[in-house]
């Protein structure tokens, strides 16, 4: 019997970050390092943004300002082989990993794949997060107006209650 595995096509949403260096090309290098991965097809790219840097206190304004956006995927990789992918691309753009929520060259994120939801010490889906940063909701929105954050609801509404906070 002779058996052929097929790998399963899945869409995913992944957010970009970069507030250190040229942040317009890391930006745009990313999007092409994951267009040449095998596996991955970028099905959309988002307008990028500017946005204040968060820490874990919070706000940071005189923190660098980010350049982010959202890179919407069609990939055959699995979850965490996509997350590999993103962090090598992270670490080909001389990312460093010394403090939690710190300045960085390129900051890759797996915000949802597929509508999965998994807990592992490496990933979190969909991201934990998403649902607070109006600088992934906002460009997630502009690629994918109808995109559902599991679990959290419609991405459009999710951005339209962060806006409305005072």
């Amino acid at each position: 019997m002779n058996v052929t595995h097929r790998r399963v096509e899945a869409d995913a949403v992944v957010a970009i970050g970069s507030n250190l260096g040229d942040r317009a090309a890391t930006f745009a290098a990313a999007v092409r390092g994951l267009a040449e991965a095998d596996g991955v097809e970028v099905t959309a790219i988002s307008t990028p943004i500017e946005s204040v840097a968060v820490k874990p206190s919070g706000e940071d304004p005189d923190a660098p300002a980010y350049l982010n956006g959202v890179v919407l995927l069609r990939t055959t990789l699995a979850p965490r082989e996509l997350l590999r992918l993103l962090h090598a691309l992270e670490d080909a753009h001389g990312r460093e990993r010394t403090e939690v929520w710190g300045d960085r060259t390129l900051d890759l994120d797996l915000i949802d794949y597929a509508g999965t939801t998994q807990r592992t010490a490496d990933l979190e889906l969909p991201h934990p997060r998403a649902h607070e940063r109006a600088f992934v909701l906002r460009p997630w929105a502009e690629v994918a107006p109808e995109a559902e954050l599991p679990g959290r609801g419609r991405v459009a509404d999710l951005l339209a209650a962060l806006e409305a906070e005072p």
